[in-house]
């Protein structure tokens, strides 16, 4: 599978690195797009200030002109929060797509978003503060009206980014069972 994996606000930080190790390592080819022109932030206030600065229209530009030489190939768009976001903006618009693996993160849908079945699997902590249980409900029925197949995977007291080994958010039981569950997902398609 050709995925494309997004960084987090944090930056493209080892742990994007170590992930697309893991997934390369089970026969997947994966890019890891530097959104932030090599910048890493030690705490989410950081990353989101430099994001907010950036602006959200260049990120998703940024992003658009990694993904187009590989779109053609059929991707499956990836990500981490922020990251998450971005894929996912990205494969509802690429009708190519061959799926969308968020972790730790969704985003708004544009309210004519349309997808024929995309295969789609979330993965996040409960609770999250950045994915409340209402803004989930409501992301979940709006992917389901939009066409996509959706699969969504909550870790009980689990921080944000935990998949993140050097992040206070890590937890290691929820990490692995994140990548167990994700690369079946991937091996699916």
């Amino acid at each position: 599978m050709n995925i494309m994996l997004f960084h987090s606000t944090y930056g493209p930080r080892p742990a994007v690195r170590a992930a697309a190790d893991r997934l390369r390592a089970a026969g997947h080819e994966v890019w890891t797009p530097d959104l932030f022109d090599g910048r890493t932030f030690d705490t989410v206030e950081e990353g989101m200030a430099h994001n907010e600065k950036i602006g959200k229209d260049e990120l998703l530009r940024r992003a658009v002109l990694a993904a187009a030489p590989y779109s053609e190939r059929g991707l499956v768009y990836a990500g981490f929060s922020l990251g998450a976001s971005i894929a996912q903006t990205l494969a509802l618009g690429d009708e190519k797509a061959r799926g969308l693996l968020l972790l730790h993160g969704t985003s708004d849908l544009a309210p004519n978003a349309s997808v024929d079945g995309l295969p789609v699997q979330l993965h996040v902590a409960e609770p999250d503060p950045f994915e409340t249980d209402d803004w989930l409900s409501a992301w979940y029925l709006q992917m389901g009206r939009a066409g996509a197949d959706v699969e969504v995977y909550r870790y009980a007291g689990a921080g944000h980014l935990y998949t993140d080994p050097d992040l206070p958010d890590y937890d290691a039981e929820a990490a692995e069972a994140t990548w167990r569950v994700a690369l079946g997902f991937l091996d699916s398609l």
